[in-house]
């Protein structure tokens, strides 16, 4: 039922779901879910392509069994500053579905990453807090490396990934980046469709708009380079 654990039944939806090509968030409203809910269901069991209802039942059971319950009714036990557990994994939850344009996995990874006091986690780690195989962990560091916003580092035998300061300068980097391509595009659509009909018109106020934004977006960056690099907080590191 809405609120409670997923259900068989509620498996078997998001399975007929994603086999028909709808979205999670269609899946969630048919659901009555949280998209997070669906998005965390799917992609800890095989993503899109890979979600199967048995066994995604079969795996939440294993997991379940393995995970060590609190006797009911007590309270969280707060981590060594205090911090309530349930808290930050709600936070990390929040977080995950702010990255707007950024796959799920690679959202989980990049929440999990921003919340740890130390900014680094081996697979291992991140596979143990996001509860998800090693095969979907890599396949969201890949895209995260892939745009800039996570580094791999070798930890003796074992890859760590990590973020820094700078983190969000880059991925603003990245922002601009893909104005800048828009504009381009937007600006070869012109000539193909020729600047006096309606549509090249359309596409000259588009590429008005994309031009604006890429310099605000520089501007901005600009400036948090001068403000926070010369303080020596951080120091960008353009890709």
């Amino acid at each position: 039922m809405p609120g409670g654990h997923l259900t068989y039944e509620d498996r078997r939806k998001i399975a007929e779901g994603l086999t028909e090509g709808l979205s999670y968030a269609e899946i969630a409203r048919r659901l009555g879910r949280p998209r997070s809910t669906i998005g965390r269901e799917i992609a800890r069991n095989g993503g899109p392509h890979g979600y199967h209802a048995a066994r995604a039942q079969q795996a939440t059971g294993w997991r379940a069994r393995r995970r060590p319950h609190p006797p009911s009714g007590s309270p969280p036990t707060a981590d060594a500053d205090g911090r309530d557990p349930r808290a930050v994994r709600e936070l990390e939850e929040r977080l995950t579905e702010r990255f707007g344009g950024v796959p799920t996995m690679a959202a989980r990874v990049m929440a999990a990453l921003f919340t740890s006091d130390t900014g680094d986690m081996t697979v291992a780690d991140l596979t143990e807090r996001l509860r998800v195989s090693p095969a979907s962990i890599s396949k969201g560091v890949k895209w995260l490396e892939h745009v800039g916003l996570v580094k791999r580092e070798r930890d003796n035998r074992r890859e760590r990934y990590s973020i820094d300061a700078d983190v969000w300068y880059r991925a603003w980097l990245v922002g601009m980046r893909s104005m800048t391509l828009w504009a381009d595009t937007v600006r070869e659509g012109v000539d193909v469709l020729g600047a006096r009909t309606p549509a090249g018109i359309r596409l000259q106020t588009a590429s008005r708009f994309f031009d604006l934004i890429s310099a605000d977006m520089a501007q901005a960056a600009e400036h948090y380079r001068q403000t926070f690099s010369d303080a020596g907080d951080v120091t960008p590191r353009p890709r």
